[in-house]
């Protein structure tokens, strides 16, 4: 019987299309396996909740076998930790998007809170960071995942609104104010997904952080020092508060 041919010689050449190696074909392979897996899971997590999504129906739905499951991913909860990340990578990417080119501090705040409303109110978001993530990640490591995408956003915001004012404040108050806001966010965003009117409640989270935005405009405007901190005059002096 004559060997059977290999498959690069099954496959016919294109002209002016370098040849895919077989190594190549399987990497290509192994990610579009892996990356059935998580557009199924995000799916029927969002749909069903982690609970009620069995891995039987997962890659029955990703057209794979258990085994393919088991060499990508640990189990289901190393499944549900790969579609968080991408839905939190996700919303990181939509925030920075709408920061971006914004130069104006009041403005850029105000686009990046709106933007950050429009991601809660999202239904893979609502279900999968929201209301699943703390429970089936632990707290501890929901957190974290969670600074990772979106506190450096958050950040940003913070550094432009404060330098907007002549406060001239170290890189751990920066850091303080910033995390006071990210847990507010964190709460507001639970709020809205929370509430049987999403969008009444973005609505009022937004007329009560743009009030708060215009307070800290106000003092910027007056010069007016933080307390315990330094300020720094019109004529550029440091000015300290008792």
């Amino acid at each position: 019987m004559p060997p059977k041919p290999s498959v690069s010689k099954l496959v016919p050449k294109v002209p002016g299309v370098p040849g895919v190696s077989g190594a190549s074909r399987r990497q290509q392979y192994s990610a579009s396996t892996k990356r059935a897996l998580v557009d199924v899971a995000e799916e029927l997590f969002t749909d069903l909740g982690y609970a009620a999504a069995s891995l039987d129906t997962i890659v029955a739905g990703a057209r794979v076998t258990k085994g393919a499951l088991y060499h990508h991913f640990s189990g289901k909860q190393a499944l549900f930790e790969a579609v968080f990340e991408r839905v939190e990578s996700d919303a990181s990417r939509a925030i920075q998007k709408a920061l971006r080119g914004k130069k104006d501090p009041w403005e850029k705040a105000l686009a990046g809170l709106q933007a950050f409303l429009a991601v809660v109110q999202e239904p893979r978001y609502r279900r999968i960071v929201i209301q699943e993530g703390p429970s089936v990640l632990g707290y501890e490591r929901f957190r974290e995942q969670e600074e990772r995408s979106t506190f450096a956003n958050v950040l940003d915001i913070v550094r432009a609104v404060l330098n907007a004012g002549t406060w001239e404040l170290e890189e751990d108050m920066l850091q303080t104010f910033a995390r006071i806001f990210f847990g507010a966010m964190s709460s507001a965003g639970e709020s809205v997904s929370s509430s049987e009117d999403p969008i009444a409640a973005a609505e009022r989270v937004e007329t009560a952080i743009a009030f708060i935005l215009q307070g800290f405009q106000a003092l910027a405007d007056a010069d007016v020092p933080l307390p315990g901190g330094t300020a720094v005059g019109a004529g550029g002096d440091a000015a300290e508060t008792s």
